[in-house]
């Protein structure tokens, strides 16, 4: 399979409307312009990126969801882009640079060698300066595979099974998928929900799942370092203590 043609089976997993494609070719130049801030980044967009195409827009007139706005956040129309990456590419930096550059919220499929990446980021008003758009937080789903788990995952995106009250909770609807999904390769088991209690639950469920992985990874180290048995031994003991959170949270996941 072609890096195009991934890129495409997940944007038929979305079931869009046809009249929300656009199919256009996006120059890096314009990439650059907008989403930069430094000279490194902008390094990192002119090595890291194939090919950019502006897949679909869904707007409220074409896929039947009002536009949503408040005092921090704007959502006239959600972006669907794809990115083929080059080898060298600084994937998880340029994945955050694409989001920031482009106003809307945008389901991002980038690819690679290992397959196709859904990632989402909800975007907020800047607070001092006018017109700049921040990242609140950006969710990935890694190379999407054959496994079933990734398939409950794909079945689960269809536009007509998202929450429609406006543009954001549609997005959120996504959003949640893909942390659904995130839990499931943990778990072994895909739930999908847009029950908000739950989706926090999961959300916070994932953060502990995820700091328990990293205090563990740490003290493998040091326990590898360490040259006293005793030390060793205490050190293991945590390790075995932290692994056994990190099992009761699946239940959690």
């Amino acid at each position: 399979m072609t890096a195009l043609s991934s890129i495409a089976t997940l944007v038929d997993a979305f079931g869009l409307p046809s009249d929300s494609r656009v199919d256009m070719r996006v120059p890096k130049k314009m990439l650059v312009e907008q989403g930069a801030p430094t000279a490194a980044d902008k390094r990192i967009i002119l090595d890291g990126i194939d090919e950019l195409h502006w897949v679909a827009a869904c707007k409220p007139a074409i896929i039947g969801v009002p536009s949503f706005k408040d005092d921090i956040r704007e959502y006239q129309e959600v972006a669907a882009v794809g990115c083929v990456l080059r080898s060298e590419a600084k994937t998880t930096r340029l994945i955050e640079l694409i989001h920031r550059a482009i106003p809307y919220p945008v389901l991002l499929i980038t690819t690679d060698g290992e397959g196709a990446t859904l990632s989402l980021a909800h975007k907020r008003q800047a607070e001092r300066e006018a017109g700049r758009v921040v990242i609140d937080r950006v969710v990935t789903t890694g190379p999407i595979q054959g496994t079933a788990v990734d398939q409950a995952f794909l079945a689960s995106l269809a536009l007509k099974g998202q929450p429609r009250h406006n543009l954001h909770t549609l997005y959120e609807g996504w959003f949640a998928r893909v942390e659904a999904l995130q839990a499931a390769r943990a778990s072994g088991v895909y739930r999908a929900t847009d029950d908000r209690t739950a989706v926090q639950r999961r959300r916070e469920a994932l953060e502990n799942h995820t700091r328990l992985q990293r205090e563990i990874a740490l003290m493998c180290v040091k326990a590898r370092r360490e040259k006293q048995m005793k030390g060793r031994v205490d050190l293991n003991l945590q390790i075995q203590r932290l692994q056994a959170a990190l099992a009761d949270l699946k239940t959690e996941l």
